[in-house]
């Protein structure tokens, strides 16, 4: 039976978490959007205090905490800034979940303690320009040249690309093996060939960094066997999945905390805005669908803690909570009104920056397809 009840440890981190955010993200957000800047700074505020690689152990320089304890670090910082969660998503979920997964003792020394100590920033390089959910029919290829994996290709829509120190690059081997030839690299992104160019115009997360990056001939260390890329990559996506969602639940609960405070304070007709009908409904059902959205990512941490099978119930979180942060923060911009269109205010922020998360890591699409493959047994992509 899932316990809802939190630890004293689970309250004490997600109350470090909270004050952390409202200390030290919140004052800087706007501007950070406004000039669409990686505030490399923050970052490194956030991995002082532990918040990159919390899930990987103590002995490779994480905080050994368990999913539910990471759900709820990534909801607090979720609700300050989508763009720096991301960061956490990328480095923690994607990157440094793979290797300590997948990599060998060696691998896992080598990059682990620096990805974990902010020292240095990884990148999950899957996307191509003409492949997303296809992953099996990647173009980027991989070549073993006298004892040497080189790779080349290009990848595409990749967060913290221009900044990272190590990229996990996904290539094919065997073009006509599919999903049996993939495999998954260990690229360090200081070398002749890997060059990187900043994606702008972005409609939200425009304090994250997203680039193109561009492999020729680059070299690369395999990390776990020819032919496991896809397991890797899907195992990885799980784990991103969970903290996307996670970082959704922080951003409704952004959109209730901003329309409870801007409904209590803003006066219509001699009287404020809170005590309309129509206005409460609207707070009332940005509620439901907050508490919907966490019970449902508390429930995938569960399983994962627990060992137990995750990935559809993962799917199904992720699913619920991006949709919900996108209708809560909509929401929140009617309670607000005219206010609400401009970024004095939080919610507009809020709405261009969950828009995205219905699309990477498995589109919403892709989520309801992983969730029917389970219940009927069909696969619609087979």
């Amino acid at each position: 039976m899932i316990d809802f009840e939190l630890t004293d440890e689970q309250r004490l981190i997600r109350e470090t978490a909270r004050d952390f955010t409202d200390r030290e993200i919140v004052p800087r957000v706007r501007e950070n959007d406004r000039n669409e800047r990686f505030d490399t700074e923050l970052v490194r505020k956030i991995a002082d205090m532990g918040f990159l690689g919390a899930i990987v152990p103590e002995e490779y320089g994480g905080r050994a905490v368990d999913y539910r304890t990471y759900g709820l670090i990534v909801e607090e910082i979720g609700r300050g800034d989508s763009a720096m969660r991301t960061v956490v998503s990328v480095v923690t979920s994607l990157v440094c979940s793979s290797i300590v997964r997948w990599g060998s003792e060696e691998q896992k020394k080598e990059w682990l303690p620096r990805l974990c100590s902010g020292e240095a920033l990884g990148c999950f390089g899957l996307t191509e320009p003409d492949t997303g959910s296809d992953a099996a029919n990647l173009k980027t290829r991989a070549e073993k040249v006298n004892g040497t994996w080189r790779i080349t290709g290009g990848k595409m829509w990749i967060s913290l690309g221009n900044y990272s120190e190590l990229a996990l690059v996904f290539a094919q081997t065997e073009p006509d093996r599919k999903h049996k030839g993939l495999a998954c690299f260990l690229v360090p992104t200081d070398q002749a060939g890997f060059t990187t160019q900043e994606i702008h115009g972005k409609l939200g997360l425009r304090g994250s960094d997203t680039a193109e990056l561009s492999l020729d001939g680059v070299e690369g260390e395999l990390m776990g066997e020819v032919g496991e890329g896809f397991k890797i990559a899907m195992t990885a996506l799980d784990s991103g999945r969970y903290s996307v969602a996670a970082g959704c639940v922080g951003i409704c609960q952004g959109c209730v905390d901003a329309s409870v405070a801007y409904a209590k304070e803003r006066q219509q007709f001699d009287r404020p805005i809170a005590s309309f009908q129509l206005v409460q409904e609207m707070i009332a059902d940005m509620v439901v669908e907050t508490d919907a959205a966490r019970a449902l990512v508390w429930r995938a941490g569960w399983l994962k803690d627990t060992g137990r099978p995750n990935t559809t119930e993962t799917s199904i979180a992720k699913l619920y909570a991006t949709e919900a942060a996108v209708k809560c923060a909509n929401t929140a911009i009617q309670v607000h009104g005219g206010s609400g269109y401009v970024d004095d205010y939080p919610v507009e922020r809020y709405l261009r920056d969950a828009r995205v998360t219905t699309l990477y890591e498995g589109t919403s699409q892709i989520q309801k397809l992983i969730i029917a493959r389970a219940v009927t047994g069909v696969n619609a992509l087979a």
